[in-house]
Parts: C-alpha cells; structure tokens; sequence
C-alpha cells in the first residue's frame, strides 16, 4: 500500500534502455519503478564488492516501497552494519518496520531500544513502553474483532471501503480499459478509480460494482472518497492535473489533492479544490466527521513530524473551512500516519511510526476538548497483521465495518476485509498494597484474590518486592478481596465496581500482620504476646484495661483462624491456696466469656482453668519474702497456642 499513501507519483520518461548496471538501477528507482528496480540493484550489489549508502539506501527501499520485507531486509541490515548510530531516523524506522515484516519481534524491538536510547526522549520511550504493554495485553485476550476476505477484492488492489448509504464505494485498481501503464512503473498495476457495491447487510459481502459516478474518472488515480452526512457532498483524493495532465513540480514529482463535488443524478457538479491543495505538496485520504463539521485529512505540508500527518479542518454552516491544523505528536509521527476515520468521538487512523506489529496497524483515539487525544491504542489482531492495515471504517452502532490490508493469503496486493466487532468487556483496575502492620513497609509475595458475591475466585495475582499489585476485575460488580501470606494474618476488603471502562480504583491496602510478632515462645511453647492483665483486687471481671489486652488475643484468633488455644490464669502464693484456686479459676473463665463474646467459635477454646498459685514461675511460694515485682510475675494469664 505505500504506493498511495505516500501521496506523491514522480512522474518520467527517462529512457533507461540503453542504461545498464548501476546507472540503470538508479534511474529505475528515481522513475518510482521500484519493481524494475529492486531486480536491477539486486544484479548489479553481487558484483559490487563495497556499495554506498546510497545504493544500500536505495535497493533497501526499492524492495520496501512493494512491500518485500524479507529482501528490504537484507540490504537494510548492510546499512545498518556500515552507518550503526549514524542511521537516521526514517532509516532506523524502516529497518525496525522489516524485521516486524518478517515476524522479527525480539530483534525489532532491541534495535527499537537502541534507537529510543540514542535519542533520549523520554516521551518517545514512555509511549513505547505503554503501547508495547497494550499490544502485549491484547495478544493474550480474546480480540473483540473477527474478520474476513470478501468475494468481490481481484488480483490488483482493491482497498478503501467506506459507506454511502446502504452501498459501500471502495477503492480499486481493477478497471485496466483507459489507463497507460507507462505512466505508473511503481508497482505494474493500473491506476485506481472509484466503485460503488450493493451490501449484503447479512454477511457484508459487496456485489454488483460498477464505476462511481463515472465523469469524475481521469486517467490517473481517483480514491478514498467520503461523503456529508446527507449524502450529497463528496472529497476525494486525486492526481493535480490541469487540462487533463499531471502538474509536476521541480522534482519532477506529481502530487495529491482532494477535490469537493456535489452529487446531482449520478453526476459530480460544482466540483473545486479546497483551499489548502498545493502543487508542492500532498493532501489526501478525506474523511468527514459524523456531523460533517470536521475534515480530517493526510498530508506531506512543510512543517509536520514525520513523513506524513494527520490534519483536520473546521467546517461551517455555510461551508467556510478553517486553517488546516496538525493533530499533534500524540497522533503524528516520524513515519507515515494516513487514512483517517472518525465514529462517535473516536479518530481511527493508520500509521508505521506508533509501535505494532509491523508496517501500518489501525490505532484508535478519543477526541475531547480543543484536539485533545487520547494515547492511541493499538486494535491488535486481527485488525492488524505484519503488513500494511489500513482504511478502517466501523458503521455508527459500532458492529461491523471494514479494513484493507496486503497480509498474506490475501488475494491480490490489498484486499478489503470485513469484520464483526463484539462489545467490548467492562473491566476496571484495582491497586493498592499489602502492608506489614508492625513495620509499615510493602509486603512482597502476598496472594491478592478477588471474588464474586458466589466466593467464586474471578482472578489473583502477587504483590511485587515493594508489596505493590494490580488486578483487573468485572465493571458494576461487587467484589470480595482477600490478602494472604503464609506466617501472616489475613485481611480483607469489599469494593463495588462503577460501569466505566477501564477506571482505576487505586490505594485498596491490606495490613497483616506476622505470626512470629504474635507469639512470644518460650521452651517449645507459643503464648499470644500480650501485657499482663491486672483484675481488680478480689475482682474476677474484665475491666478495661484487661479488655485492652483480650483484644490483642480476640485480634490474633480472628485473624488466624485456625488457631486453638487453652487458657490458664495464675495467682501469687499471698492468700490462701483454696482461695487463690477459686479466683484465678473465676478470672479465667470470664476472660474465656470475654473471648467468646467478640464471635470467636468456642470449640477454639480447649480449655480455661485457673491454677491458683500452683504453678509459680519463681522462688516466691509461701512464706517467702519477695518484692512486689518477683510476686507480679506468678499473677499471669497465658494463652496458649494448642494449634495452628
């Protein structure tokens, strides 16, 4: 497809027949014969022991400009091997868009790296990593897009679908019965010319072409038309000419310009240029906004970013067009950005300088505000292949539509494909982290899941070495998200999802705690760590600072719940034995009660029995003399792990 949406068709009768050898290769490619070229420089470079640039340069591209990947290939990779950084930009483009060509993804994106890295545009190489992500992502879901060849593409090109009622006019190359081939060597097909099909609204097939308004048809090229939205008026794309013959320019090039027509019986009357036509450079690929108040179009004008951009054009009531304004660097380019398409505030575009997967991807953009867009989004397969895609217009509900490509298996140079679009699943980002209670800082490795209102798992993933994670869940529902790590406490939280595509529901933390910052062990055995509770003298019910304390113990068993636990409360040796029994065994069956209250199951409780001043820790037994800290420590209350 480079043969159009370069824009331009150089345009000479240099006689090249008595040339020979290199002479002859390059007065074919400087004639755009690049067929004819690309098989003379292939000759002459065997016999050529150390080439130019130039010629490198110019056998690379004979064989790129008709679409040979793998031979553009091999001479792009000897110029590379001679020039390494001093490549230029559009030859790095062309070599890294070859090796997609061919499927060379780890090579092209190594070279893309070097080349990001050479330059040092931070945005170039935020947008690479963002859109390879994207790419990356699509080719592991389900595509919403399914696609196929219809019946009416021939042998030649045909490509440029778009629709005009309930017919379709599209683009072809088809019609060999007025043109001079001599007048068009790059790739030995006829000129292109407009067509208009019936369309089955069954399976989108075309049938039944015929020639679209037939006295717009020079001998040169007529294409990608668009039409206002009530049918009447038309922009096309065609040859400069003047009397019927192409206007050339200094260098010997022919360009592009888009003329506007009114459609009155099958006839274009009233047809003109718009203003911003140039006999120095390229306009072309028209398409009218839904409302017919904007024109986007391509164009080669001085002062764009790349080889080709994207403009658009204001249009008022009564027809007065704004100055022409590029779309930017988020859109554009250093490479080719071409056939624009617009549908329900989204720009459809096609272009070989966004990352894909080779040669032109269709990408689509939002439109909000005074030209503000989105980040473009590459459509992935199968919208897109490794060759050029391209000329992708979708039908207002956004169900079906139509697209061009030269892929493989195709049946002549471009072929129009139909496709079906599904609607789109609503998915929306949940981000947070999972946080060590105790230290505050992230925790790494801690299962993150989330589940439907059935506890049906809908999708998990793993915190990063900073505790950081990211998941994708179902729009409109709500979910149940769980954080788990092995030794650590759970945690839990429930979130309700909006319906907007896409959104971010960002800082949803989790806080766990480790079990080893629980438990103090001592001698093989595990007690819940807790501060001493202190029961008012003679008291066996729970006042608030032992309440304080019991909610450390309710905390653990809630947050481990397969913990058991036995607990046994203890005196000091002052008062009587039968009497310390009685009370310590009193304080533990009220912390046991306390405990339960708080919806702990009681068969997690084994056991809670008082022992009275039976079971000292130390020297202080009756009689004996001690501080009142050496009798502190026999007044203890532990809870025991039994299991876990």
């Amino acid at each position: 497809m480079k043969k159009f949406y370069i824009l331009s068709l150089l345009f000479s009768f240099v006689s090249i027949l008595a040339q020979t050898n290199l002479k002859k290769a390059d007065a074919l490619f400087k004639n755009y014969s690049y067929t004819d070229a690309a098989k003379a420089y292939e000759e002459c470079l065997q016999k050529i022991d150390k080439p130019s640039v130039q010629t490198l340069k110019n056998a690379a591209d004979s064989y790129y400009f008709i679409s040979d990947n793998r031979n553009a290939l091999k001479w792009y990779q000897k110029l590379y091997e001679v020039q390494g950084d001093n490549l230029s930009d559009i030859y790095y483009l062309r070599y890294i868009q070859s090796m997609k060509g061919v499927m060379d993804y780890d090579n092209a994106d190594k070279v893309t790296k070097e080349y990001l890295n050479k330059k040092g545009d931070q945005k170039e190489i935020d947008r690479y990593i963002y859109q390879k992500k994207l790419l990356d992502s699509l080719s592991k879901a389900k595509s919403l897009y399914t696609l196929k060849n219809i019946a009416i593409n021939t042998d030649k090109s045909d490509f440029g679908a778009t629709f005009y009622g309930d017919k379709v006019v599209f683009t072809s190359a088809r019609d060999t019965g007025n043109f001079d081939k001599k007048l068009y060597n790059w790739n030995k097909q006829p000129f292109l010319n407009l067509y208009v099909a019936e369309r089955s609204a069954i399976d989108g097939s075309l049938f039944n072409e015929v020639l679209f308004i037939p006295n717009v048809m020079s001998k040169y090229h007529e294409a990608t038309v668009t039409f206002s939205p009530d049918w009447k008026t038309m922009y096309y794309t065609t040859n400069i000419l003047k009397k019927n013959k192409l206007v050339i320019d200094e260098s010997r090039t022919n360009n592009f310009q888009i003329i506007k027509g009114t459609i009155e019986d099958n006839k274009l009357v009233k047809t003109e240029k718009v203003f911003f036509d140039s006999d120095k450079y390229s306009v072309g690929h028209p398409y009218l906004s839904d409302d017919g108040k904007m024109l986007f179009f391509a164009s080669d004008m001085p002062g764009g970013y790349g080889e080709t951009d994207l403009y658009v054009v204001k249009i008022a009531d009564d027809g007065t067009m704004s100055s022409p304004q590029n779309l930017g660097p988020t859109i554009n380019t250093l490479g080719n950005d071409v056939f624009p398409s617009y549908r329900n505030g989204v720009l459809y575009f096609s272009s070989d300088g966004h990352y894909g997967l080779g040669d032109l991807d269709v990408y689509e953009s939002k439109l909000s505000g005074e030209l503000n867009f989105s980040a473009p989004r590459n459509l992935g397969a199968p919208i897109n292949s490794n060759k050029d895609d391209f000329s992708f217009v979708i039908d207002p509900k956004e169900n079906y539509g139509y697209v061009s490509s030269n892929r493989a298996q195709g049946k002549g140079d471009d072929d129009i494909y139909y496709f079906t679009k599904g609607k789109p699943i609503c998915n929306q980002l949940v981000s947070g982290q999972a946080i060590n209670t105790k230290t505050k800082k992230g925790l790494s490795d801690t299962f993150i899941i989330a589940y439907d209102v059935y506890d049906a798992v809908i999708t998990e993933t793993k915190t990063d070495a900073d505790g950081n994670y990211k998941l994708e869940v179902p729009c409109n529902k709500r979910i149940k998200m769980t954080a788990n790590k092995p030794n650590f406490s759970g945690d839990e939280k429930f979130i309700e999802t909006t319906k907007d595509n896409n959104a971010e529901i960002k800082d949803v933390n989790f806080y766990l705690s480790n079990y080893d910052d629980l438990v103090v062990k001592k001698d093989g055995v595990e007690k819940v760590d807790i501060n001493p509770i202190f029961f008012d003298y003679d008291k066996s019910n729970i006042n608030p600072q032992a309440a304080a304390e019991l909610d450390k113990v309710v905390f653990v068993m809630q947050k481990f719940p397969k913990i058991k636990i036995k607990i046994e409360s203890h005196t000091d040796s002052r008062g009587k034995d039968a009497y310390n029994m009685k009370l310590s065994d009193a304080r533990a069956k009220s912390t046991q009660t306390y405990i339960l209250s708080k919806g702990i199951e009681p068969f997690r409780i084994a056991s809670a029995i008082g022992y009275g001043e039976s079971r000292l820790v130390n020297k202080c037994s009756n009689g004996v003399k001690c501080t009142e800290q050496e009798h502190l420590a026999n007044r203890r209350s532990d809870f025991i792990v039994i299991e876990k």
